[in-house]
């Protein structure tokens, strides 16, 4: 049984530390490096960055896989769209409609901010989730290079999915 619940204490944000550390190293590694994961954790992924994102009006949730926590979103409204920051499911919960769940609860969000699309970035090698997000209605609205700080940089595509009303 699956159910997405809101993250609001630093239980919660440990929590889903723990998780990035685990999805980020083995699906991420391979694309990277090792080095700016290793950045990329500590600036973005810590208890304490998400308390800082939540702090600015970005909204982090636990997604359960029969109790036992497998995955996490993080989306932000803005002005246009409701950007899709990050969504992830740990690699042996894979393939059991859980991100198709996590997509759907996604969109009752931005119906719930009356905003007509989502919006998110992929790195342009990751291959596989480019063509997960296409099936599932984004559509690639080009290349989007962002300094992250520390030498690193973020080499994406934006996406773009229209919501239906």
């Amino acid at each position: 049984m699956l159910k997405i619940e809101e993250a609001n204490s630093i239980q919660n944000f440990i929590e889903i530390e723990k998780l990035a550390d685990i999805i980020w190293r083995e699906h991420y590694i391979p694309i990277v490096g090792k080095p700016q994961i290793d950045y990329m954790l500590k600036k973005f992924q810590s208890a304490e960055a998400i308390k800082e994102q939540i702090e600015v009006g970005f909204e982090y949730y636990l997604i359960y896989f029969d109790g036992k926590p497998v995955g996490y979103i993080s989306i932000k409204p803005e002005i246009n769209a409701l950007f899709l920051s990050k969504i992830y499911v740990l690699s042996n919960h894979r393939g059991k409609k859980i991100g198709k769940s996590a997509m759907q609860f996604i969109e009752a969000k931005a119906k719930g901010y009356q905003l007509k699309n989502i919006r998110l970035t992929v790195n342009i090698n990751n291959t596989n989730s480019i063509k997960a997000y296409e099936k599932l209605g984004f559509k690639n609205v080009g290349p989007l290079v962002t300094d992250i700080g520390n030498g690193f940089i973020m080499d994406d595509y934006e996406m773009v999915k229209l919501v239906k009303s």
